[in-house]
């Protein structure tokens, strides 16, 4: 039972996590890190064919009870919370940037989806 409910926090938290990136398209995320890049799409976007594949592979292998694939779901569950943290420390400092109720949202379901799927994924482990 815990594995297929595994499967499903896994999938809701990828499209949290993929919507997330999305919306940091929208806002320019990669000038949090260095403001003065004004090509950083190019970058971002390249960045995210091998993550979002590693998203999806991670799912399969999930399905499959595969070892690697509860790696990979610590992974994304880990990014989820590195999200969250990252992107309220710049909203405290001033940014406005994912100052949107979407946006938190978002992160928020994110912080929540992610604390469960590492509860989830440290139990199938063991």
């Amino acid at each position: 039972m815990s594995e297929n409910l595994l499967f499903w926090v896994y999938l809701i938290n990828s499209v949290l996590l993929i919507n997330h990136e999305i919306d940091s398209a929208y806002w320019q995320e990669w000038k949090l890190i260095n403001p003065k890049d004004e090509n950083g799409i190019n970058g971002f976007l390249i960045l995210h064919i091998p993550m979002i594949f590693a998203v999806l592979l991670g799912l399969v292998l999930v399905y499959d009870y595969n070892f690697a694939g509860y790696i990979i779901s610590l992974i994304l569950s880990g990014s989820g919370l590195f999200a969250f943290v990252f992107h309220f420390y710049h909203l405290r400092k001033g940014r406005q940037e994912f100052n949107t109720a979407i946006s938190k949202g978002l992160l928020f379901s994110t912080l929540i989806i992610s604390m469960f799927q590492i509860i989830l994924t440290v139990k199938q482990i063991i």
